[in-house]
């Protein structure tokens, strides 16, 4: 009997030793968990997130600035143009997102994604040094760039945005990847990890917004793209280098051909009576499905489960067409993205609030005294430096202090479920645009009081609330949006989850758009249109009191479909059915 228990043991000793959640080592084998995954792989990825966020906000933050100052476009111009820029960033996902679960893997459309990257930061220096190309001829004098400028400024910046596509949804979920669910140090390090990992791409922000921003405002803007350049080498090789220590996810064709199957044998048997016992339903065997993760049967969307019904006695199973039979799992997947779409859509007006950080937050600077010591200029954009900070302050205290505590008191393994910190950051969004249409006010009434100094007896630091806060609400809001995207999607919609949560940055950029032209026109037929030539004939502080109403009437649509979500459930053994409640994750070991 001892020796029995003792083999017991080391097998189980032995199982521990390798990693059985579907993923292999760079041989193609099954990992070793000593040698693969964990924090020790996720480190070299955090490294070229943090350069490439260098990068991209580097930009980002800058690009309002660069199209009034150096194209000389007015501030409803720019501001499309920085929102249009920023929607087509944030939407490319969606297609590097399917393309890395679907065919090339996520490690090999991170490196080709990185390529189009640097192709984009190479032309966009070119832009600037090359004779041919630069905005202007030498003697500086212009009201207008060279034509060959723009065309070559926006293909670069356009070549990143793809770059981008590729690079973000599979460079975040790799990293997600490295940790394994079934394990529990693992499981409970990865709801570390996209903490860690907003706190690696502030980082990356933080020194965009300060060093390389002064370097665009007292050098120039091509030795800021040289810096862009480097770095980005410098992090690819890094990453390479990473490569034996990386856990990989072989993609397994396309993850959408499954849901359409589901829709398609549901619609065929939507005559058939739903059977009383979902035991009665199909699942593929255990056996079969390797190290496949089985969801648990639900009640809600039932009339999906009818492509789960077996006809003809449930005989020759294995030859029925998959677009007429779907098991429980499959069906279980697409109900868990249908139910996510009133999720996303609601989470959009948070994201036209972080639009206006890029846009009009950076423009407000640019009026404000921003000199501090002896004569130091604070570039406009390093007023962002506020909201990274922020974000890592409400990340650091919410994983070390606020998760522990929570813990106890609600036996929640996470402290409080994903939607609740979503939520608890849009009410931070709210207050940042009340306190941002407080601040517009009162710069306005400076510019009445004095028309010839205009704001500029108001300091830069009077922005700092505005941006401490949407940083602060950054820090649950949007880590809670890529922990929800990334978890509660099918295993093999990883990536596209990532690109979920950025589509809805993306979406809210274009929206944002939208809304500033109906807004204009709205205002402009009723008098004055809040969106003048400059900010001092705008009104901005009006336009950040519509946010904040939308922001509120749109929390109460949250919480009303937050409190009526249905998290995934997995299963370890495929059994009859599992009851339901709402904790994010469980993995329900059934005992048959």
């Amino acid at each position: 009997m001892m020796k029995d228990n003792l083999e017991v043991k080391t097998e189980e000793g032995d199982e521990k030793k390798w990693v059985h959640d579907s993923s292999v080592d760079h041989k193609g084998k099954v990992p070793l968990r000593a040698s693969t995954g964990s924090w020790k792989a996720a480190f070299f990825i955090i490294a070229i997130e943090t350069s490439e966020r260098l990068s991209f906000f580097g930009i980002a933050t800058s690009l309002v600035l660069y199209l009034t100052k150096v194209m000389h476009h007015d501030l409803k111009t720019a501001a499309r143009n920085v929102n249009y820029w920023s929607g087509v960033t944030t939407l490319m996902p969606l297609f590097g997102g399917f393309i890395a679960d679907s065919y090339m893997g996520r490690y090999t459309t991170v490196l080709a994604s990185s390529i189009f990257y640097l192709m984009g930061l190479i032309l966009l220096t070119l832009s600037w040094f090359l004779p041919s190309l630069k905005p202007c001829d030498d003697t500086g004098l212009f009201t207008k760039p060279r034509r060959i400028h723009e065309v070559v400024f926006f293909l670069a910046i356009y070549l990143i945005s793809f770059g981008t596509g590729g690079h973000k949804p599979s460079l975040e979920s790799f990293g997600a990847d490295q940790f394994d669910e079934d394990h529990d140090e693992e499981r409970r390090q990865k709801m570390s990890f996209f903490n860690w990992w907003n706190c690696a791409l502030c980082t990356g922000l933080i020194v965009g917004v300060t060093l390389i921003v002064y370097v665009q405002d007292n050098i120039s803007w091509g030795a800021a793209d040289i810096i862009f350049t480097v770095v980005m080498v410098f992090s690819l090789i890094i990453f390479v280098l990473g490569r034996p220590f990386y856990r990989y996810r072989v993609p397994t064709g396309s993850p959408l051909t499954p849901m359409l199957q589901v829709l398609v044998a549901s619609f065929s048997k939507r005559k058939l009576q739903h059977p009383s016992d979902p035991a009665q339903l199909y699942e593929v065997p255990k056996s079969i499905g390797n190290n496949k993760r089985f969801l648990c049967h639900t009640n809600k969307l039932k009339f999906l489960d009818k492509a789960a019904i077996l006809v003809n006695d449930g005989g020759l199973v294995e030859k029925q067409s998959p677009w007429n039979l779907a098991s429980v799992t499959k069906v279980e997947e697409t109900k868990l993205i249908i139910n996510m779409i009133p999720i996303w859509v609601s989470t959009i007006p948070f994201g036209i609030c972080v639009a206006q950080t890029a846009t009009f937050f950076v423009k407000q600077g640019t009026t404000l005294n921003r000199k501090i010591g002896n004569g130091f200029e604070i570039p406009p954009a390093s007023i962002f430096t506020v909201s990274a900070l922020g974000m890592v302050v409400s990340v650091a205290i919410y994983d070390k202090i606020l998760v522990p505590v929570l813990r106890r008191v609600t036996q929640n393994e996470r402290g409080i479920n994903i939607l609740q910190r979503i939520g608890f950051g849009m009410v931070f969004c709210i207050a940042a645009m009340i306190a941002a249409a407080l601040v517009e006010r009162k710069r306005l009434e400076a510019v009445e009081r004095d028309p010839l100094k205009g704001s500029l007896t108001m300091s830069i630091f009077w922005l700092a609330p505005q941006f401490l806060i949407i940083g602060f609400g950054d820090g649950f809001t949007l880590v809670g949006l890529q922990e929800y995207f990334y978890d509660q999607v099918p295993d093999s919609m990883r990536s596209l989850g990532i690109a979920f949560y950025l589509s809805v940055m993306g979406a809210a950029s274009f929206l944002s758009s939208m809304l500033i032209t109906v807004v204009d026109h709205m205002t402009e037929k009723s008098g004055k249109s809040w969106f003048g030539k400059d900010l001092n004939s705008s009104r901005l502080d009006k336009f950040y009191w519509l946010l904040a109403a939308m922001s509120t009437l749109n929390l109460f649509l949250f919480a009303f479909l937050a409190s009526r979500f249905s998290y995934k459930r997995v299963q370890k053994v495929v059994v009859a059915d599992c009851y339901e409640d709402k904790s994010d994750y469980e993995s329900v070991e059934t005992k048959v």
